[in-house]
Formats: C-alpha cells, sequence, structure tokens
C-alpha cells in the first residue's frame, strides 16, 4: 500500500505505486485536466513518474506557486524544437530559466535575424497545437554520448561527457523531439499555453570562454496566462521610458565611453545628485554616532591574502605590480609575486588596520567607522550595466566593532536606520532576506552557527518578517538583504548588512575585556544606499527622472515670455540662488510654451514664468512639473516655500 497525504491533511490508499495523474484523477477529473505536474515531500517531478513510497503530495496546476518555472522550462525546449525545425542543422546547447523568462543557446553560422523570432514564435504557437506528448527516458551515459554524436548534436554529447561517469542520463521527449534533460516537464505541449514572446537576440561563448566558439542566444518569456504577459510586457514599455541610462542622457546627468570601461564620467548636474545625497547621508550618519575615515586605494596583496579575499576575489581585483629598486643600480625593476598591489574591492580590510591603531577597550565599543570608499572590481565588459553594474564604485559604507553581546542592539539600530532612510526617499515596500552560509566560505560551522542565530534573534528583536536565502551569505558571515518594490513593481536589492566572525581573527582585531583580557570584536559590515552608481540609477528609474524637488539638480527655471522681463528675470535667478536653491535662467527669443514643454521634458520640478506684468508687480508664475494648473504668488512667498520644499528630509525634521 501507498499512502498520499494531501495538502488538506487527508490520506488516500493506493494498492501499489501510483502517479501524479492517478493521484489527480483519484481526486476529480477536473483536477486531472489542470494538472501540470506533483510535487512530492518538497520536490516537483513530471506528473507521470511513478510514486512508490508513503509521500506528502501536492498537485501543481497553473496557479501553483512552481508552475511558473515548469511552464518556462517547457517554452525553452518548444523554441529549441521550433528553431531546429526551422532551421536544420542548428545545434542546441543549454536553455535554463532566468528572471522573467528563458533562453536558448544555439551553434549555427548565421546569427538570427528579428524576422527569424517572428517565424519561430509562429512555430511555436503550431506545436502547442500540435499537443507533442511528453515522455522521459533513462539511458547509460555512453549510449547518450554516442547517440548526440551520430545526430551531429556535439555540444549535447560534451556536456553528457562532462557528468560523473556512473550518472544515468535523463532524455526527455516531446513528440520525436528530444533533449538531455533533468526535468521535469509537463505532460504535453498543449499544456504550455500561449503565454510566451520571444523577446531578442545576442551571442554568447560557450561556456562562457572567449576563446571558445560564439553562440546565438534567443531570449523568450513566458508566463501562467495572457492576462499576465500582457501585464509584463507593459511594465517593460515603462521600464524602457523609465531607463537611467536614457535618462541620463536627456537630464545631462553622466556619460560612459570605450576608453574607461564600467567608469562614470559624471556631469555637473548628475554631481549634484551625488553631493545631494553625499550630504544628507553623512548627516544621518554623523547623528547615528558614525566617526568617518579615508583608507588607502592600494594596498598590498599579503593583506588581501591574510583576510582571505584574495583567494575569493583575486580574479575580480585590478592589481598592478610595486616597482622597487634593484641591488645593483636605481634603476627600478618589477618585484615578484610578492610585491602585488591591489585596487581595494572593499573597504573592510583597511578598516580593520585604523581599528588595530592602539588599544581598544571594552568601554569603547561599539565603534561604528564610516567611509565613502571607492573601490574597484574587474567586472567581465559583459555584465557592465550603466549604474548599476559598474567597475569603479563609491559605498556608503561603514564597519560596526562591537561586543557579541551589542549585536542585537546595533542590527536594531541600523535597521532603524535603513527604514529611516528609505522612507525619505520615497520607497517603504521592503522585503528581509536573512542569507546563510554559502558553500565557499571561511570560518567553522559553529562560528556561522552564532553569527546566523544573532542575526535572526536580532530581526526578531527588530519586528520584522524575513525569510532565508539559504546559501546566498558572504564568504565571511551570513547577511541580511534588502529587497525594495519600485514605482512599477519591480524588485532591487539595495544596501547590505553582514555579520562577521571571520575578519578580525584573520587581521587580528583585539580589545581589552572587564578583566584585561584581549577578546575579538564582532565585526558588522553595512551599507544603506550600497553604491552612490547604483543607488542613483534605482533612484532615476523609480521616478521616470522625476527626482524629489530636494534631489532635483536643477530646481527652478526662470523663463520669460518677453525680453522685457529679462532685467527681472536676472533678479528672480539672484534672489533664488541665495535663497540656496538650484536654479537657472532662460532668456532666449522662443516662446514660452516651447520653453516649458523643453524644460518640462529635461524634468526640471519647477518653471518660474516671467514677464511684463510679473515684473512690474513683482511676482512669479509657477509651474510644477505634472501638474497643469499654475500659481502666482509674490517673489518673497515663492522663495520662501520653494526654499522650504527644498531641504532634505533631514533637516526638514529639524526646521
Amino acid at each position: 500500500m501507498v499512502a498520499i497525504t494531501l495538502p488538506d491533511g487527508s490520506v488516500r490508499q493506493f494498492e501499489g505505486p501510483v502517479t501524479g495523474t492517478d493521484i489527480a484523477e483519484n481526486i476529480s477529473k477536473s483536477l486531472a485536466k489542470k494538472a501540470l505536474a506533483v510535487k512530492v515531500d518538497g520536490e516537483v517531478i513530471d506528473l507521470f513518474a511513478t510514486i512508490d513510497r508513503d509521500a506528502a503530495v501536492e498537485i501543481v496546476t497553473r496557479e501553483h506557486e512552481d508552475a511558473l518555472d515548469i511552464i518556462r522550462h517547457d517554452t525553452a525546449h518548444l523554441l529549441a524544437q521550433a528553431v531546429q525545425e526551422l532551421f536544420p542543422g542548428t545545434q542546441v546547447t543549454i536553455g535554463p530559466n532566468i528572471e522573467d523568462g528563458f533562453f536558448y543557446d544555439f551553434a549555427r553560422e548565421e546569427p538570427f535575424s528579428t524576422d527569424d523570432l517572428e517565424k519561430i514564435e509562429k512555430r511555436m504557437g503550431e506545436i502547442v497545437d500540435e499537443a507533442r506528448v511528453t515522455r522521459r527516458e533513462v539511458w547509460e551515459r555512453e549510449k547518450a554520448i554516442a547517440h548526440f554524436k551520430e545526430i551531429g548534436e556535439h555540444y549535447k554529447a560534451e556536456i553528457i561527457a562532462d557528468l560523473p561517469e556512473a550518472e544515468d542520463v535523463k532524455i526527455y521527449f516531446h513528440g520525436d523531439w528530444h533533449d538531455l534533460c533533468r526535468g521535469p516537464h509537463l505532460p504535453s505541449t498543449k499544456h504550455i499555453g500561449k503565454a510566451f514572446k520571444l523577446m531578442k537576440v545576442a551571442g554568447a561563448y560557450w561556456r562562457g570562454d572567449h576563446r571558445n566558439p560564439m553562440l546565438h542566444r534567443i531570449y523568450g518569456t513566458a508566463w501562467t496566462s495572457e492576462k499576465d504577459l500582457k501585464a509584463y510586457l507593459l511594465r517593460l514599455e515603462e521600464a524602457e521610458k523609465r531607463d537611467h541610462r536614457r535618462l541620463g542622457r536627456e537630464m545631462d546627468l553622466f556619460h560612459f565611453q570605450p576608453e574607461a570601461q564600467g567608469s562614470v564620467f559624471w556631469h555637473p548636474k548628475g554631481f549634484l545628485i551625488w553631493r545631494a545625497l553625499e550630504a544628507y547621508i553623512r548627516r544621518r550618519l554623523d547623528d547615528d554616532g558614525y566617526r568617518e575615515v579615508k583608507s588607502p586605494q592600494l594596498l598590498d596583496s599579503k593583506l588581501w591574502e591574510k583576510s582571505g579575499h584574495w583567494g575569493k576575489f583575486r580574479e575580480n581585483m585590478f592589481v598592478v605590480p610595486d616597482e622597487i629598486p634593484s641591488t645593483d643600480d636605481d634603476a627600478p625593476v618589477l618585484s615578484g609575486e610578492a610585491a602585488l598591489m591591489a585596487l581595494k574591492p572593499m573597504n573592510c580590510p583597511a578598516h580593520i588596520q585604523i581599528f588595530n591603531q592602539g588599544i581598544k577597550s571594552y568601554r569603547d565599543l561599539p565603534i561604528r567607522m564610516a567611509e565613502f570608499g571607492c573601490c574597484h572590481r574587474n567586472e567581465a565588459h559583459g555584465a557592465l550595466h550603466g549604474l548599476m553594474r559598474v567597475r569603479q564604485m563609491t559605498q556608503d559604507d561603514a564597519h560596526i566593532f562591537c561586543r557579541e553581546d551589542q549585536i542585537a542592539e546595533e542590527t536594531v539600530r541600523f535597521l532603524n536606520l535603513f527604514a529611516r532612510v528609505y522612507e525619505d526617499m520615497g520607497m517603504t515596500d521592503i522585503a528581509y532576506k536573512l542569507a546563510t552560509r554559502p558553500e565557499q566560505r571561511a570560518g567553522d560551522d559553529a562560528t556561522w552557527d552564532r553569527a546566523e542565530k544573532a542575526l535572526g534573534d536580532a530581526l526578531t528583536a527588530a519586528g520584522l518578517k524575513f525569510e532565508y536565502a539559504e546559501g546566498e551569505g558572504a564568504f565571511y558571515g551570513p547577511k541580511l538583504e534588502f529587497h525594495l518594490t519600485d514605482a512599477i513593481g519591480r524588485t532591487w536589492q539595495a544596501g547590505t548588512y553582514q555579520l562577521d566572525y571571520v575578519l578580525p581573527e584573520r587581521l587580528d582585531a583585539t580589545y581589552v575585556d572587564e578583566t584585561g583580557a584581549k577578546q575579538r570584536p564582532v565585526m558588522l559590515h553595512r551599507a544603506v544606499f550600497g553604491t552612490f552608481e547604483r543607488f542613483i540609477g534605482l533612484l532615476i528609474e523609480h521616478y521616470a527622472g522625476k527626482l524629489p524637488f530636494w534631489l532635483a539638480p536643477v530646481q527652478v527655471v526662470v523663463a520669460t515670455i518677453t525680453s522685457e522681463a529679462n532685467a527681472y528675470a536676472e533678479n528672480v535667478l539672484a534672489q533664488l540662488r541665495a535663497a540656496g536653491l538650484r536654479a537657472e535662467l532662460d532668456i532666449r527669443n522662443e516662446k514660452i510654451n516651447y520653453k516649458v514643454r523643453e524644460h518640462s521634458h529635461g524634468k526640471i520640478p519647477v518653471i518660474a514664468v516671467v514677464g511684463a506684468r510679473e515684473a512690474e508687480e513683482e511676482k512669479v508664475s509657477l509651474r510644477r512639473l505634472g501638474e497643469k494648473q499654475q500659481e502666482v504668488a509674490s517673489l518673497e512667498d515663492a522663495i520662501t516655500a520653494l526654499a522650504a520644499d527644498a531641504l532634505a528630509p533631514d533637516l526638514r525634521e529639524k526646521a
């Protein structure tokens, strides 16, 4: 007998081994029609797979949380079938799920065109209508290799050859078409539905290695319903309008160029946003008891080896040789490996060096050490993405050195700071995750147990709900992840908080306790924005360029209706600037409607329109971005109101 426990707690007995299809039909015919897969003791498997033991079982339908991943996986196979039917001789390689969809890499001489995508998508729909039945076979490794070589699928044969020798190979068939795959898959192609769309083509090296052949990648998206697909495409359309790279050009904030891959050229207006954010967060940190420091850009590789970063991050570091004089003459020669220097990819080892200067008492702790530290990471060219992924970055970084009994208090303190800052930024939808030990890590399991428990207890003490992100911690300790939802429903990860027992041990950080004995401090790594570059990009996209008044690089433009008002406009400009407002003047010989449209397109929050009447009465007509009505006010009242609006949130609290 096989006992199957259903989600409602009821138990159904079967005479022998059963499939998900059997169980669904036993429950109801309508459920059997909707069934896509089955979840057995937490693992999703094929609906036709055999269950030969007592188990907890859920039937996966389109409404189930696991359905979307399976649908996307099957849609990737659907894409591969259509491509090979339309373009004979094309080899398939890999086709995984990714966020919001899937991709498949193909080996062929010619790249795909956008016209090809339309043909492929049409053929995919036809294959769905054919309702090709799915089945699975398990082959011996050597048989699988020989088969795929015989049919000309050399990449697939190479993948199989790299599998462990004793491992059998799962082959999934959709009709006659078949592929190496771990599964699970839907019962037939008709269960995929037609809520999919091919999005773009790109190049990709086989196995990500530039020494290997270039493959042709097709990206697609797939959803459980046409409604969800349409909502996603609308979201993409809105995201395109908000793309920080496009808005950065239109608003004249920054640019990139090939001579400085992954580094930002900040224009005056863009750097005004930076300066406003930096001044704001510096005041918040000052109020919260942080001490600001500045550490070197270049550090000897010996320090990175000692900290453990050399083994973990070496390939992402920019390394330069340290030149030393020759023993024979004064000509510089390149020293050996021992004298390599590296641009810092993070600030933490340097902060421990500052902590280690002088004897620290338990009474000195906690020490909150902050730095707006410029760091460099040798990111791959293909991974660079505007402000969101750069090689040179500045973090609003800080490290808290504390006693173990202070962890909860300091964590709650930081969480309060984090929430306050993001409320000021207009982003309050935050999901918290506790990222636990990764496979490659420093420290023993007992240390990780203590660290993970300490962070979990602190989150609970702060009254916050959180999820676990298994295996996503930093290599030296667990971390908190902060996932923010923006104005159009996208999720961003910003800021970080990491608990670390390991680096203080490796770099010999100590304090003297109340008995006079030396103890290791706990090190809390934390950042609120994360990096200024990425955070500014996030803000630009969240607000679609219409930044809050206090952050706008140009807050007011004084625009004239007629040249008769030029002198008055210059006086208005002078008074606005004297009140601390970032203001500019537009006295061009253009119609006022043209000026208003142009400055509105440039996301200027307020346009102060002045003409002969305003000059005579010492008034201004204020047009606020996004509002149709204009407001007429005396110059004095307008400046008073605008100056109050221009205060940063923390200063407004104190006003």
